[in-house]
């Protein structure tokens, strides 16, 4: 069982605040990790398995995440243990929310994380009376659809178009394999192709598809949209390989863009891709991080990579209370220049400083929150 208190360092959390409701069983955490650069802002998810150290863990990326992007929000995350599929969910995350209204929108505003839906925006919102209280709602409400949209995988591809483009690796034509075909991963996947790459692997959690002549993204799709994630075991093209050689087939870029901690020291010693661009969140070691670096593969951080969420979601912040819905074309353009400009800073931050880029991205996020906290005097004298 974690200690909450030993997860406090010189960045947080600044609070970390557990809930539960008897009569629906529902129990859930809050990490509100550190808001010197603005409110608390992060997606809630909902899974058996949430525990308040993965929460403080994604709560921290949160940090960096806003402050690589140089957007004005804090890092925060929330969870709830609980089964999605439970036909209990709306009135489990009901009781979430009446339990937070004391944080909720004051200090930390809920968001679309794995295991709930736009729709569970809307209840959020409904059950707290309050516009403000989550984003992530149906367009028809005036939010931003994320998935529907697929900006975070958009994001993605253009990050790793960039890199390639530093590493001189061109990205038409080139070789990619993406873990995980859900919103972020296909849509990543549509916008690489879009780009002239060929995707020559694809998975989900029910196995992968590898075709080193390249996978058609549309019939992909289909398939998804047909099969669920049991396309992969019912697709004719391409050859069926157990979950996680997806990682390992010959490519030019690989995208983890599934779940956390995929990518071990063993693992990104057989990896064969020039350029890791990490569409998940926490999806390798830092010992897998090394090895990349001994290596010489590149690999661009996921507060970097997979920030196009974070800033559709500034976008859905500004426009919580407003009668006007945020345009479409802005938040692509946004997400384009943003990611396409940090990737190429984070590169050269590291090429110049000798060391890997997931450590410059982090020295240049962590520089910017520490201004943020002696402004307001949040730093201990000296």
């Amino acid at each position: 069982m974690t200690d909450a208190l030993s997860l406090i360092d010189e960045w947080g959390p600044e609070k970390i605040v557990i809930v539960s409701h008897r009569r629906t069983g529902m129990k859930g955490v809050l990490v509100i990790d550190n808001t010197a650069r603005g409110v608390g802002k992060g997606g809630t998810r909902m899974s058996p398995h949430v525990s308040v150290g993965e929460i403080a863990r994604l709560a921290r990326v949160m940090t960096w995440k806003w402050a690589g992007v140089d957007l004005f929000y804090g890092g925060a995350k929330a969870g709830i243990v609980a089964d999605p599929a439970s036909p209990d969910k709306e009135a489990v995350l009901r009781a979430f929310a009446r339990a937070l209204s004391n944080e909720v929108p004051r200090e930390y505003v809920m968001g679309l994380d794995m295991g709930l839906t736009e729709d569970d925006a809307a209840v959020i919102q409904d059950e707290l009376g309050d516009r403000g209280a989550a984003v992530g709602t149906p367009a028809h409400l005036g939010g931003v659809a994320y998935d529907k949209l697929g900006v975070t995988g958009y994001g993605v591809a253009e990050a790793a178009d960039a890199a390639a483009g530093y590493l001189e690796l061109p990205l038409g034509g080139a070789r990619v394999a993406v873990q995980g075909f859900g919103a972020v991963g296909h849509a990543a996947a549509q916008r690489f192709a879009e780009l002239g790459a060929t995707i020559v692997a694809v998975s989900t959690a029910r196995g992968a598809l590898h075709d080193p002549g390249g996978l058609d993204v549309h019939t992909l799709r289909a398939a998804r949209d047909e099969h669920g994630d049991a396309f992969v075991t019912r697709h004719r093209q391409g050859a069926r390989l157990a979950p996680g050689q997806e990682l390992t087939v010959d490519c030019d870029i690989l995208v983890p863009a599934a779940l956390q901690d995929v990518i071990d020291a063993a693992t990104a010693h057989q990896i064969k891709a020039k350029l890791v661009v990490e569409g998940a969140n926490l999806p390798t070691s830092p010992q897998a991080r090394t090895v990349l670096a001994e290596r010489g593969i590149t690999l661009v951080p996921d507060f970097i990579a997979n920030a196009g969420g974070v800033v559709a979601a500034a976008f859905a912040m500004d426009a919580r209370y407003s009668g006007f819905s945020p345009e479409t074309s802005a938040i692509f353009g946004t997400v384009s220049e943003r990611l396409r400009a940090n990737a190429l800073a984070v590169l050269e931050a590291a090429r110049t400083g000798a060391t890997t880029p997931h450590l410059a991205g982090r020295r240049l996020a962590e520089e910017r929150v520490a201004a943020a906290m002696r402004s307001k005097r949040r730093l201990a004298p000296h």
